[in-house]
């Protein structure tokens, strides 16, 4: 194409040459010198486009930086970013993917691991594959039927399944090349993280953790699928014997309890990055399971490698370092966080680091080549540890936070961490990290009658003490410590550099770029551009649903796009109920792209206004209560707490007549599998199961008389102002 332009430049400026010397002279009675024939200089040739820059790999480079040195959308011209085009997805769920663009084309996964292939300039869909997970599987996941993104190695792509699959396409057409099965399917094991790429190698984790599994990363061949190794991140039942020096390592510190049935968790759902010059992968390790150690280790000790970063040979996945963020885990606090790769300059000297802000509210930098501890620093709340000792490398916790014998207060973080998985950016530029930071307490208590309910969640903790309460002032009381913010952190000076106040928790991802620019999209609904170096806020997009995924950016034919896939969904998105102090999200999936003087427009957005319109309560306030200890055990982790749905979900308030009516066929009996909603018919009996139900009555009766003692109080302001 570009030789083809040049050809025609050149016959154009022959043809103007030839006309100039086609000129004719002065007449010959006014010519007093000889005519000579006026040269004309080629016109210039415009200037070669840009060169198309990709984002290939999940967090752009093997560092995890998500710093793109594309410049031509900068802070001067930010604000004519338009709308290129969009693409709606053909689901309803939690979008969480990074979206990969190689030549030319956009690939993305959605919910229930779908990938699709987008033409980059204009959106037009050249294939899709549905993996065909079953639906009934959504009963064993946590956070909502995610896939944070696909990899991608010469002509082929990688990405996992819901159900514990790794599957390989090719990257041109969608066809299948191979896929494995990567899990235990007689354990709950999912898969919502993206496969890292390492030589020859595809690395892929798994989750599940709450549901009672044995975590452990996975190396196959690109080629044909074959597993190279495995490493797994917490012991076994010792009477087993270990598979490697590390396991037996890490067995010495559980104890007292069988913690191998249930499975110990130690999960590495997320996070990982890779040092090719120090031939190191790095792990990001989960929580415990159960979360409380009183039950899975009752003799106490660190469980190694729970809440760890891990340091492996990639070639043969033997361990290399660890540092263990928080020793003896027992508040779902993950370091399964986003990780990132710099060399700093600390106290004058060079260092080769990995940063990472996991869940239990510190900001960690470690020296990458032999995980000795630099500095860690709170970013987030905290009141379960006063500091990290730097000489020992151990929190410093405070009494009470165990939750041993008594619940505890407002504890922060809570099970959502001050920073969960939406990745952080680090721009060398300013030399910032900037963190989507949340503040979300929570109150801890031992589950006294604890029983591992298979396939079902098993945390050992008693959910009724973090339920909001009733009364209005003490429920508005815990949800004004409910908060959400960028914070642009200084990890030499252990400090933030500014902060963005958000107006809830659950906010995206965040990239940056060269043109001194920080996007992150928001649980308002919105994608914003900020200053990098200020947090000044420049640009806005009214992207009608939450955004929690990452934003990317590519350059293709000369210009600059920025793409963000838009979704509401995940973890908080479900279970926050009026926890999101935002107010419940509708999900919209899209993809949306977009370029300098983009013309697009999405189309009108319509909400549907909740109805709830409950039959009358005819239980016992014995049956409701009874009912709220089953709900908070079973299913506030889908439909929110106190029956508020989040927006990605149903919410139970406004069930119709009809679906009163078909209670026990869809609760009891699955009627509604193909959506997710599993029967509990094996685990509920039909007084359990009517007890819920009369719980989930009571709270729509108790949204409408809150409803109108509001209006009410509206209405007199309003009289006392007349």
């Amino acid at each position: 194409m570009k030789l083809r332009s040049v050809h025609w430049l050149a016959v154009a400026g022959i043809v103007s040459t030839l006309a100039a010397c086609s000129r004719e002279a002065p007449p010959a009675e006014t010519a007093t010198v000889p005519a000579v024939a006026e040269t004309v200089a080629p016109a210039p040739a415009p200037p070669a486009p840009a060169p198309d820059v990709e984002w290939p790999k999940h967090g752009l480079n093997q560092a995890e930086t998500r710093f793109s040195p594309l410049a031509d959308i900068n802070d001067g011209n930010v604000d004519k970013l338009g709308l290129a085009w969009y693409f709606d997805y053909p689901t309803a769920r939690g979008l969480e993917a990074t979206p990969l663009v190689i030549d030319g084309v956009i690939y993305t996964s959605g919910s229930w691991s779908m990938v699709y292939a987008n033409n980059a300039v204009t959106g037009e869909l050249l294939w899709f594959y549905d993996p065909q997970v079953p639906r009934n599987w959504a009963v064993h996941g946590c956070c909502d039927v995610v896939n944070r993104g696909v990899a991608y190695d010469q002509g082929r792509l990688f990405f996992g399944t819901y159900d514990g699959r790794l599957v390989s396409l090719n990257a041109a057409d969608g066809s299948l090349r191979w896929e494995v099965q990567t899990t235990d399917k007689e354990r709950p094991y999912t898969i919502t993280g993206a496969p890292r790429i390492v030589k020859d190698k595809v690395i892929i984790g798994n989750g599940g953790g709450e549901f009672g599994v044995r975590g452990y990363v996975t190396a196959y061949a690109l080629d044909d699928g074959a597993q190279a190794w495995r490493f797994y991140t917490v012991p076994g039942n010792p009477a087993d014997g270990f598979e490697s020096d590390a396991m037996k390592k890490a067995a010495e510190t559980w104890g007292g309890g069988e913690w191998w049935v249930v499975g110990g968790g130690g999960t590495v759902w997320d996070s990982m990055a890779y040092d090719p010059e120090l031939n190191l992968l790095y792990l990001g390790v989960g929580n415990g399971a159960p979360w409380n150690r009183q039950i899975r280790s009752p003799d106490g000790g660190d469980n190694l490698y729970l809440s760890s970063i891990l340091a492996l040979n990639p070639d043969d996945g033997s361990y290399v370092w660890h540092y263990q963020t928080t020793p003896g885990e027992t508040w779902d606090y993950t370091a399964t966080q986003h990780m990132i790769l710099a060399d700093l300059e600390l106290d004058g000297k060079p260092r080769k680091v990995i940063m990472q802000a996991p869940k239990n509210g510190f900001f960690y930098v470690l020296d990458r080549a032999t995980g000795e501890l630099l500095s860690a620093d709170a970013y987030a709340t905290i009141t379960w540890a006063t500091h990290v000792d730097m000489e020992t490398g151990r929190p410093v916790e405070t009494e009470g936070a165990r939750y041993e014998g008594k619940a505890t207060g407002l504890h922060f973080p809570g099970p959502i961490g001050g920073h969960n998985w939406h990745p952080m950016s680090y721009n060398p530029d300013t030399g910032l990290v900037y963190i989507p930071a949340q503040d979300a307490p929570w109150v801890y208590a031992t589950d006294e009658n604890f029983r591992h309910r298979k396939g079902y969640w098993n945390t050992g903790t008693d959910n009724r003490p973090a339920s909001l309460p009733d009364d209005p002032v003490e429920k508005q009381a815990v949800l004004d410590t409910v908060t959400g913010a960028i914070i642009a952190w200084d990890p030499v000076a252990q400090q933030p550099r500014w902060r963005v106040e958000h107006e809830g928790p659950w906010n995206g991802g965040i990239l940056s770029t060269a043109g001194n620019l920080v996007f992150q999209g928001n649980s308002s609904g919105e994608l914003v551009a900020y200053r990098a170096d200020t947090g000044e806020r420049l640009w806005v997009f009214d992207a009608q649903t939450g955004v929690v995924a990452p934003p990317v950016v590519f350059r293709q034919a000369g210009n600059q796009y920025l793409a963000v896939v838009a979704g509401w969904g995940g973890s908080l998105a479900l279970v926050g109920g009026e926890a999101l102090t935002a107010g419940p999200i509708p999900n919209r999936s899209r993809l949306l792209v977009f370029k300098l003087d983009g013309k697009a427009e999405l189309p009108p957005a319509v909400d549907k206004r909740l109805v709830i319109d409950p039959p009358e309560l005819t239980a016992s306030a014995e049956q409701v209560m009874a009912g709220r200890k089953e709900y908070l055990t079973y299913c506030v982790y889908c439909h929110g707490d106190g029956a508020v749905s989040g927006g990605a979900t149903p919410d139970l308030r406004a069930l119709t007549p009809e679906k009163h009516a078909m209670w026990d066929a869809i609760v009891l009996g699955g009627m509604h599998w193909q959506n997710g909603m599993v029967g509990f018919g094996g685990e509920l009996d039909k007084e359990q199961s009517d007890n819920i139900h009369y719980y989930v009555i009571e709270r729509a009766h108790f949204s409408l008389a809150e409803s109108a003692a509001e209006a009410s109080g509206e209405a007199k302001e309003e009289g006392a102002g007349d």
